[in-house]
């Protein structure tokens, strides 16, 4: 890491009180299944996984993120549970041409401003609200699994921004609301 580089991502933060009930989900879900490591950031849906960048620089990163156009708000609907096995559950979330539209404009920002995740370039789109995910144990996630598969869960919130967040050493902040703008 560079000297002044701190982490980042970018992500759909749900509004309130959405946002409290899924802190929730995962709060019970952590206390239930000893796993903890999902409660290090609010509820939130990935655009851009964690990348670092020059804090000194926050002011350039922030005037990119705000030249975003072409994106007006949208639905989102959360449905059910999902997972990737052995150590992620998941609440469901409906993948749109919306929400697609959003990650590419995203993707193309961050490039531009040479902010890569080489671990992550090949995988796709995939959005989804994590409950639980690295400190679930092998062990126990069949049984956790089994437990929310069936489980139904409905919910749907109007996007009207997404979020910069900032990880303070301990867990991850929301640092700055960027606004969705159709011009």
């Amino acid at each position: 890491m560079r000297k002044h580089d701190q982490l980042y991502f970018l992500a759909i933060v749900p509004p309130l009180p959405l946002k409290n009930e899924l802190q929730l989900l995962k709060t019970s879900f952590a206390e239930k299944y000893n796993c903890k490591a999902a409660l290090k950031s609010p509820p939130h849906i990935t655009l851009h996984m964690p990348f670092r960048f020059q804090e000194k620089k926050e002011d350039i990163l922030l005037e990119h993120l705000n030249k975003l156009t072409g994106i007006t708000p949208f639905p989102v609907h959360l449905n059910n549970f999902g997972c990737f096995s052995p150590k992620v559950i998941y609440v469901k979330v409906e993948n749109t041409s919306q929400l697609n539209l959003l990650f590419d404009k995203l993707q193309f920002t961050m490039k531009g401003l040479n902010v890569f995740n080489a671990g992550y370039k090949n995988r796709g789109f995939n959005p989804h609200l994590t409950i639980a995910f690295r400190d679930l144990k092998k062990s126990v996630f069949p049984m956790a699994w089994d437990t929310y598969k069936n489980e139904t869960y409905s919910e749907n919130f109007l996007v009207e921004n997404f979020m910069l967040l900032k990880h303070n050493g301990k867990h991850w902040e929301e640092f700055r609301s960027i606004t969705l703008n159709n011009s």
